[in-house]
Formats: structure tokens, C-alpha cells, sequence
């Protein structure tokens, strides 16, 4: 019996100056971020490792299943899957402490066996999608398509309803309880 070919990681582009849109799911797409607790949660815990990071958060959207942020770190050094983990690895900790003791018929749905371990997920294997910006019209772009997404999927009507997005910020018709960074002018040619 051969056995299997170890599976290739994706690898990331930790690039100077370059913003990125990440995109992570819940774990077989159940629809844990469909409770405003989760998502104060998730954004929690995006503030706490944007200070601690130094990075800009520009646009973000939390759908029910997922979530996209545009990021921009400011150290000329940086690891974006450490910034994935600082964001996912506090809300997936706590939202699975949380369902252990308040909803605990969820765990087997949450947990998988890898060999004789046995382990419990909030987020989906892996870091998700990663798509390294290097220009202005594509973080637009990318901003866009990240705010249209709940419009999309019949949520609602217009972007700026959606209440975890930073939709309503950027047209400047409301608050959202994330707010984000200024995106610097040369960015937004």
C-alpha cells in the first residue's frame, strides 16, 4: 500500500505594503455567525489583533457561515497567518467553551478524530482564502464585492442594511459596531 502524498499547504505572500482580503468559513458551514453574540465575538477579537498586530482593517462583512476582511498590515515585517490566527483562534476557543456548556448536543456535530486524537472545530480546516492587493481599483473592487455580498444573497436589500459590515461606514449613513481604518488616499485612486 503507497501511502498518501502529504497535503500541500497554500502558501503566503507576506509582502510589504500589500493589503489582503481573507476569507473563513465555519466549520462545514454551519451558520455560527448568524448570532449577533458571535459576530460581537469575532469582532472583539479583530480589534484586539489589529492593535496588537498593527494592522488596518478597511472593509469587512460577517455572513452567517463566513466572514471577509480587507487588512492591511503597517509593520514592514509581518505573517498573515499569524493575523488569521490572532482573529480566529479567541472566538473559535470561546464559541466552542461556549456550546459545550450551553448547547452541548452540538459537539459531535463540531468534533472529527485525525488518528487517535479526537478535536472540536468553530472555524473550517486551513486559513481560508487569502488574496494579497496591490492596487487601488482591485481593493475597490474587492470592497465591493465584499459589501454586496449579503445583497446577494437576498439578506437584504442594500449593502448599508446589513448590519456586521462595514457597508453603512463607508457611505457615512450609519455605524457599524466595527469601525474601520481610513484607507490612505493613494489607495482609493
Amino acid at each position: 500500500m503507497t501511502p498518501s502524498p502529504r497535503r500541500q499547504h497554500r502558501r503566503n505572500y507576506n509582502d510589504p505594503g500589500h493589503a489582503h482580503e481573507l476569507t473563513f468559513s465555519c466549520y462545514q458551514g454551519f451558520k455560527f455567525l448568524a448570532s449577533d453574540r458571535t459576530c460581537d465575538w469575532l469582532a472583539k477579537s479583530i480589534d484586539k489583533a489589529r492593535r496588537r498586530l498593527e494592522f488596518d482593517l478597511w472593509a469587512y462583512v460577517f455572513m452567517p457561515e463566513h466572514a471577509h476582511l480587507l487588512v492591511h498590515p503597517r509593520r514592514p515585517q509581518y505573517d498573515i497567518a499569524e493575523i488569521r490566527w490572532a482573529i480566529k483562534g479567541p472566538v473559535g476557543k470561546r464559541a466552542i467553551r461556549c456550546l459545550e456548556a450551553e448547547a452541548p448536543e452540538w459537539l459531535p456535530r463540531i468534533s472529527r478524530r485525525r488518528g487517535s486524537k479526537s478535536e472540536r472545530l468553530f472555524w473550517q480546516s486551513g486559513g481560508g482564502y487569502d488574496r494579497n492587493v496591490t492596487d487601488g481599483k482591485t481593493l475597490l473592487e474587492m470592497i465591493d464585492y465584499v459589501h454586496l455580498n449579503p445583497v446577494r444573497r437576498g439578506l437584504v436589500e442594500q449593502a448599508e442594511q446589513w448590519k456586521w459590515s462595514s457597508a453603512a461606514w463607508f457611505l457615512g449613513t450609519g455605524q457599524p459596531p466595527l469601525i474601520p481604518d481610513q484607507i490612505p488616499p493613494e489607495w482609493c485612486q
